[in-house]
Order: structure tokens, then sequence, then C-alpha cells
């Protein structure tokens, strides 16, 4: 079963840190990177720009919000598409991501969720 995991962080709290300390928690994430990949459970990891755009229904008709589809201040800052055998695993994989072991104080964090396959053939 394929997972999508959205990577969050603090928008806010990432912008406060020099270029330095940017370059450090980088060169730190090189390591779970570098672990994650060693799983061979990911299907496709990629990083988001901050600017959200979200389109919505009103009256009948898409709508265009600039913003993130809720109120936030945590905002999505990757994706990751693990495969895995449930859900269990699928944590198990995650955890090893940055998100999940660094940036305690820039709000990190990872939601995890299953894949409907099959709902857009």
């Amino acid at each position: 079963m394929k997972y999508l995991c959205l990577l969050y962080g603090n928008q806010q709290k990432v912008s406060k840190l020099s270029p330095e300390q940017f370059a450090a928690l980088v060169d730190e994430c090189k390591v779970h990177d570098e672990a994650l990949r060693r799983t061979g459970a990911v299907v496709s990891v990629e990083s988001l720009e901050w600017d959200v755009t979200t389109v919505r229904p009103r009256e009948g008709k898409p709508v265009v919000v600039d913003g993130p589809f809720v109120e936030t201040r945590d905002v999505a800052g990757s994706f990751m598409v693990i495969e895995a055998r449930d859900l269990n695993e699928a944590i198990r994989i995650a955890s090893v991501h940055p998100a999940a072991n660094l940036g305690e104080d820039l709000g990190w964090g990872i939601e995890i969720r299953p894949i409907a396959e099959g709902c857009h053939q």
C-alpha cells in the first residue's frame, strides 16, 4: 500500500534561522535522508515552496484562495510517497525522515495518509 506523508514546519520559525543555522540543519538532515533512501520504500520525495494556493468550490464554481486549506502556522514543506505493508511499517519508515528527528523547535512533523488506490481509474 502507498502512503502520502506531508512534512510540516513553521515557516516563521524557519525564516528566522541565519544562513549558517539553516546550512547546519540541512547537513544534519542528510544523514536521515540517506537512511531513508536505504529503506527502499521511498517512491518519491520532494520539497515544496512555502507559497500555497487552494482551489475550493463556491456556489458551484472553483474559487482560488491564497493560503493553506486550513488555518495553521505549520505549512507542508515537502511530501513523500512510500510503499509499506501497513500503517505500522509506514510509521517506521517515516520515522527515519529528518522531520521526525530534528527541528522540534521549528514545528516539524509528518502527517501520514494512506493513498486510496483505484479511486481514479
